[in-house]
């Protein structure tokens, strides 16, 4: 079911100088930002030859990236997302194994592609996302 690993997304708290860190100090090349309201963020995606790191920045105070700052200033890795050829089978499997995902009707995620996320209590402390490839 799971497929390869589509990005690891890093909440942080300003957008424009954690990208230029990428951009300058690592010669990194950096997508423009892009808003999403639906998820309350606004994101950068760090382009690497075989995967990507997506940077978050809060989109407003009820913003789920607001929340995880509030717990961590500085920011951190905030959630890895890998791909799935169904992601509506994936769906069904998982909640039938018994565990949660936090939105069964997947959202349209910043590549266009729907997504969804499990809950972080039932893969190690880890916040997953799938996405449809």
């Amino acid at each position: 079911m799971i497929g390869r690993l589509n990005h690891v997304a890093i909440a942080v708290p300003d957008l424009q100088t954690a990208a230029d860190q990428y951009r300058h100090t690592l010669g990194a090349e950096v997508s423009d930002p892009l808003t999403l309201p639906e998820h309350g963020v606004t994101t950068i995606f760090i382009k690497l030859p075989n995967t990507s790191i997506e940077l978050l920045e809060p989109l407003g105070e009820n913003s789920p990236i607001a929340g995880f700052l509030t717990k961590n200033p500085a920011g951190g890795v905030h959630h890895i997302c890998y791909e799935v050829e169904d992601i509506h089978a994936a769906v069904e499997r998982i909640a039938a194994d018994g565990y949660r995902v936090l939105n069964r009707t997947p959202k349209m995620g910043a590549h266009g592609k729907p997504v969804v996320f499990m809950h972080p209590k039932d893969f190690s402390g880890t916040l997953v996302e799938l996405e449809q490839a």
